[in-house]
């Protein structure tokens, strides 16, 4: 299998009706922020779908409302294919054992899968080494209908399960980065931190962007002619 990593506008071969990058003017200078519409959801720089549905969390079943978490904190959605399979439980466990990681960055973890909730519990409760999850720091969630992962545009129409979509969406409740991987390719939890850690930069400091591979603490980048030839010129 092949990596499938895409913007959520070109997954199904569509070329979108903006213009990739939409440049909002602010009273200073531009903002390099992309502005999606309504009927593009999810392209990245729209509102996240709102969903509430089922969930597993410390072995009890909970509601999940997506929407709950604007203006309260960060959210990682990570959409995975099946329960009881290979690669899913190594991506989910990944991520519970960095959970307190996220927590300090306010950020929450959701994982998503078709299967029920039952099947969740079932699995938190069977141990790792039997192929299992144990107890998670993060709800996993039940989209047992489909149609988060049909919402959120990785729905594998005739298989009825998702590819593996994952997700930040900000405070705002809205989508600021998205990946897609095909089935046999995990995802990495190092990345997906590194990109928060970035989105998170960018919107405390508006008037820099960050460039390919920055992490905190490293120098970033002034988005005008002039400006960015500091960073360039120290390379």
């Amino acid at each position: 299998m092949i990596l499938t990593q895409v913007h959520s506008s070109l997954q199904y071969g569509v070329v979108p009706s903006i213009s990739p990058l939409t440049c909002i003017r602010s009273s200073s200078r531009p903002s390099f922020a992309v502005k999606a519409q309504a009927n593009d959801l999810p392209l990245v720089g729209n509102k996240a779908p709102d969903f509430e549905a089922e969930a597993v969390f410390d072995q009890e079943f909970i509601k999940v409302k997506l929407s709950e978490y604007i203006g309260k904190k960060y959210v990682i959605l990570f959409l995975y294919p099946l329960d009881f399979t290979f690669v899913c439980p190594t991506e989910i466990t990944a991520f519970s054992d960095r959970y307190e990681e996220f927590e300090k960055l306010n950020t929450e973890v959701l994982g998503v899968s078709v299967d029920s909730v039952f099947s969740h519990l079932a699995w938190v409760q069977t141990e790792r080494k039997s192929g299992g999850l144990g107890d998670l720091n993060y709800p996993l969630v039940s989209d047992i209908t489909k149609s988060i992962s049909k919402s959120f545009g990785v729905l594998i129409p005739d298989q009825g399960i998702a590819l593996r979509g994952l997700f930040i969406i900000d405070k705002k409740g809205v989508i600021q980065h998205s990946t897609i991987n095909n089935l046999g390719i995990g995802r990495s939890v190092d990345e997906t931190m590194r990109t928060l850690q970035a989105l998170q930069y960018v919107q405390e400091n508006p008037d820099e962007v960050c460039p390919a591979g920055w992490k905190p603490g490293e120098k970033s980048m002034k988005p005008d002619p002039k400006l960015s030839k500091e960073y360039f010129s120290a390379i």
